[in-house]
Parts: structure tokens; sequence; C-alpha cells
């Protein structure tokens, strides 16, 4: 019996130290300097407690043991608490949303123009916040704070052939219409869109609330009704690196998310010529060139939920994703959602992304009623108003967010335990906290965007 508990201490110490050091192993291999100090301290501590552990009295080991038990019972009970009930409540509005109103086409305006003068007659509340925007030097310039001569001309070369592709969005049907079952045609699409390069792909019904109700950028007329009698959206989601992002704000952010834009447009544009080419419509909707609201059907589709900071937030990557999207009347089997009320609940708790927001653009309050839908909205005007003056689109949010780190087994196993329990939810925000930072350091971006222009 005395070995026996001396035995099962060494064991314990051993399983607890060497999944620490395991761990500092995938915080060194991710660049996360911190994380891997205090999983190697803190594994040379655990084996040092354990072995002395094993050295005392029998009678004290197995109080220890008898305490650990205890301890692990508590956790037990714990996880299977229901704490964090969210209610499902309605988070879909029924209204179209007028593409003219975001930022994106508002910062396209240009004084003197019928374009301008008719926005802002109907929306003057928007006029003062625009035009102190636009006077800022702009993303990308060579007047902005994080400008570099270097690194800014790959992102410019991105957004170019992204603007190349908004013409191929859509094209001619082809006359005859190959046949296969709904539940075939889909799994092949899917399948389809994942060797173009997605991530992970989803379809939903497409609802009036997808579609801007206007056109405000993008092939077509401005301000033009949208019209879009497509019965189908597929959804897919492409991965922003995580090394490159780690770098937010500076320039490795910007590359990385105008080479994924590139890359969701073109896995889209791919896809809606092929299902023309099956005899159907389609047609895709690409950064610039959108008649629906993105992250709204992906979400639809299932493929995330909706977070503190209004992006969709998948299952292993979190915030870290490009969406794009098709259109078609190809007859498919939709996916059904269901609202994720464990990630509401710990962006509830979290409050990261609102903390090391630069723009202070993200709000700490619970989710509110927008048009009628219960939802987080950021302020896109301070948010894009930053991004004039930096030069880069930021993207903080996305890499202090305990969602975003990446797909691996120690992750999952944290995630695994998110999406179950509302104790372990509050558990894996102060290990993270613990391990990461409240405010998280920048890590390095890969080594090769370490240059400089020489003098």
């Amino acid at each position: 019996m005395e070995n026996f508990s001396q035995i099962t201490l060494l064991l314990i110490g051993a399983a607890f130290s060497l999944s620490l050091a395991a761990f500092g192993f995938v915080s060194v291999n991710e660049k996360e300097k911190r994380a891997a100090r205090i999983s190697f301290g803190g594994a040379m501590l655990g084996a040092a407690f354990f072995i002395l552990a094993a050295s005392l009295p029998h009678a004290t080991r197995v109080a220890l043991l008898f305490i650990l038990l205890i301890l692990l019972i508590g956790f037990l009970i714990l996880f299977f608490l229901p704490i964090g009930k969210i209610k499902v409540e309605n988070d879909t509005s029924s209204k179209r949303f007028d593409e003219r109103q975001i930022m994106f086409a508002r910062a396209n305006l240009k004084s003197g123009t019928p374009e301008y003068e008719s926005y802002y007659a109907l929306h003057p509340e928007d006029k003062a916040m625009d035009d102190a925007s636009r006077a800022k030097p702009g993303l990308l310039s060579p007047k902005s704070k994080f400008f570099d001569p270097i690194l800014f001309t790959a992102p410019d070369a991105s957004f170019a052939l992204t603007s190349a592709l908004r013409d191929a969005v859509d094209g001619t049907v082809a006359d005859a219409q190959i046949s296969l079952s709904p539940t075939e045609m889909t799994a092949y699409i899917k399948e389809l869109t994942r060797y173009f390069g997605a991530l992970d792909v989803g379809v939903t019904l497409l609802q009036p609330a997808h579609i801007y109700s206007h056109t405000g950028r993008g092939a077509g007329t401005y301000g033009a009704p949208i019209e879009l009698a497509h019965k189908y959206a597929i959804a897919l989601t492409v991965e922003m690196d995580f090394e490159m992002m780690g770098a937010a704000p500076y320039a490795p952010v910007v590359m990385e998310s105008a080479k994924q834009y590139v890359e969701s447009a073109r896995v889209a544009v791919q896809v809606a010529e092929v299902i023309r080419s099956l005899g159907y419509a389609a047609r895709a909707h690409i950064d610039g060139n959108y008649q629906v609201i993105a992250p709204l059907v992906a979400r639809d589709a299932a493929l995330g939920e909706f977070g503190r900071m209004s992006l969709l937030m998948t299952p292993n990557e979190g915030p870290r994703v490009r969406v794009g999207v098709v259109t078609t009347d190809l007859p498919l089997v939709t996916d059904t959602r269901e609202a994720d009320m464990a990630t509401i609940d710990f962006c509830n708790i979290c409050k990261k992304c609102a903390e090391n927001c630069p723009s202070k653009s993200i709000s700490f309050d619970e989710r509110k009623k927008v048009d009628g839908a219960l939802r987080w909205r950021i302020n896109p005007d301070t948010c894009f108003a930053y991004w004039n003056v930096i030069g880069t689109d930021c993207g903080r949010c996305m890499t202090v967010c305990p969602f975003a780190h990446p797909n691996n087994f120690a992750h999952n196993l944290v995630r695994w335990g998110i999406s179950r329990s509302g104790f372990f939810r509050r558990f894996a925000l102060r290990m993270d906290d613990f391990f990461y930072g409240r405010k998280p350091a920048h890590r390095p971006a890969p080594a090769w965007t370490d240059i400089s222009v020489k003098k």
C-alpha cells in the first residue's frame, strides 16, 4: 500500500509534467514565448513537487492523493453544472441592408459626384465622419503609420487580382442540364469546393435578409435595387495563416488578409463556373462585388457563429477566416444551423477583443437588438478610420481571440470543453489569460518578411 501511494503520485506527476512540457513545445512552435516559458517552468515545478511528495511519509501521501481526488471530483461536478446557459433568442433580421451604407462603399464616394451628393442627402449623419476618414492617409498609403515600401506591394498585388476577378463572378449557363439527386450533387459540390482550396463549406436557403437591398459598389449601377432570384447559397471559408496574423496590426496582417480575399474569390469563381457548366445559374460573391452579406450567409450555412467582434467565429479557427459565397438554382441539400450558445456565452465573459482593440470599436456590452436581431455590433466607422491611419486592416481582435489558436490537438481539446461546459468556459478563459496574457504580446511574423529597404 505504501508503494502504491508513492507510485501513484509519481505517475500523476509524470502525466502533469509531460503534458505541460508537450504544451510548451506546441507553444514554441506557435511562437508564443510567454506560454512556452510558463509551460516549461510549470513542468519542472510540477515534477519537483510530485517527486518531493512521493518522498513524504505514507500518511501524508495518502492525504495528498485524497485531496487530489476531491479536486478531480469537484472539477467533474462543476463541468456538468448548467453554468452560463444562454437563452436562444431571435438573431436573424428580416430587414435587408443597403450596401451603400457600408463603410467600404462610403469610402469610395468622391466629393462633387452625383453618388456623393445623393448619399449624404439621405444620410447626412455620416458625412462628417466619412470626410474625416477620407482625409486620413488611407489603406496601404505611403503616408500611413505602418507603411512598408516592400511588404505593401504584396497586398497591392492581391487586391489587383481580386479586382480582376470581379468581372468573372457570373457568366453563360450551359444549355444542357446534368442531373444528379440533390444529395449526390451537394456531396460533389462540397468536396469540389474543398478540392479547390476551401477550408469548409455549407449550404443554406437564400433568405431576403442575406441580400443587399441596393448596389453600393462592384458590378451594377450605384443605388440600383438588387434582385437575386437564386434559391440556394453555398458559403465557403479559407483560413488566414496564424503566423502571419500574429504580427497584427503591422504589414504582414494586410498581406495575409488580401491573399485570402484572393483565395476565397478564386474558389467561389471556380465553383460558380462549374455549376453554370452543369446547366444551372450561379453567381460568385467576392470582395468588392458582393450582392449578399457573406458572413451572414456563412452563419446560416452552419459554418460558425457571430462573436463579440461581429466576425464569423468558426469551430476550429475562430475568426481567422475569409468567406466566399456562391448563389445558385442548382438543387442542393441545405445544412441545419443550430445557434452556438457556448460561443455566445464565452464571448459574453471574455471581452479580450474589446480590451485589445486599438480603436476601441468593439463593445463591452452584452448583445443588443439590431433591426430586430440580437447581436453584437462593432463601430465600423472608428474601426475603418483606424485602418486609414495605420495603412493596414489591423486584425488585432483576431489575433488575441482565444478561439483563434491553431487547429491542433491541444487547442481542440480546450475547444471541446468550451463547447460542452459553462464552468469549463470560465476556467479556459482564466487559463488563456494566464498562459498568453490579458493583452497578448505581438508574435513575430515569418523571418522572410523581416526585410527593409537598403539605404
